[in-house]
């Protein structure tokens, strides 16, 4: 699955770490605000790191969080979603508005390579298949409000992201793009 790929999103083992991640998240949207050190605990249960100062507001959501990286002082706004499948990588003093998603999973356009015709109800299989590709978002990075990632981009050190934009494609350091699909406009 983190290699980009097919995987079997049925896989007991995946299963066990999503419905772990379900809890823990839970956990945390019931967390008060103030109560600032059990929700830093959640949060380095559920992810695979969070660093110094690193703040995420609830409600959040992930689907198993350990492949999940978040650098120092970076701020995650509510109603952020991160599909990490693969590797989610977010630098130091990053902000990412609310609505964002940070999405690692795709499959297959067309119908008979996403659908395969010999998968049966009952076998253990997921009836699609299914592949993710790493994101990263940089030191100093502004995504804005309702933002989509797509998977496979990486946004450089610096870049802002506008609100609303569908990231199809690496922005370079330094850059505000924004739009759908979401073009680089001008330096910062």
């Amino acid at each position: 699955m983190r290699a980009g790929l097919p995987y079997n999103t049925r896989n007991p083992e995946l299963l066990a770490l999503a419905h772990r991640a379900r809890a823990r998240l839970q956990q945390f949207q019931q967390t008060p605000s103030n109560a600032t050190v059990p929700r830093l605990q959640i949060l380095r249960e559920l992810l695979g790191q969070v660093g110094e100062g690193a703040w995420i507001e609830a409600p959040f959501f992930c689907d198993y969080g350990a492949h999940i990286s978040i650098g120092a002082h970076t701020f995650v706004n509510m109603n952020v979603v991160m599909l990490d499948a693969a590797d989610i990588t977010i630098g130091s003093k990053v902000l990412i508005g609310p609505g964002v998603q940070l999405l690692t999973i795709s499959h297959p356009l067309a119908l008979a390579d996403r659908l395969p015709a010999d998968w049966t109800p009952g076998n253990g299989q997921s009836p699609y298949v299914t592949t993710a590709s790493p994101i990263v978002v940089s030191d100093g990075a502004w995504i804005g409000a309702g933002s989509l990632v797509l998977p496979g981009v990486t946004i450089g050190a610096g870049a802002v992201i506008g609100a609303g934009s569908v990231v199809t494609s690496d922005v370079p350091p330094g850059m505000l793009a924004f739009g759908n699909p979401c073009r680089v406009q001008r330096a910062v």
